[in-house]
């Protein structure tokens, strides 16, 4: 559960600096790694919360 929730902050972090990156300098590069991170934390979010009724049971 640790591992998970340290991977979404470290996903976070990096859609931030990305999404950041196209919004200020109009970098297209950056949107497209930003897009490409939103689906990893998409996927992590998936796996945090079968873990975490996994958890409660």
């Amino acid at each position: 559960m640790k591992n998970l929730v340290a991977n979404l902050n470290q996903l976070f972090a990096e859609f931030q600096k990305d999404a950041e990156a196209q919004v200020e300098n109009g970098n297209k590069a950056a949107g497209a790694r930003a897009r490409k991170t939103s689906l990893a934390i998409e996927k992590a979010l998936k796996e945090f919360r079968k873990v975490s009724i996994e958890t409660a049971k």
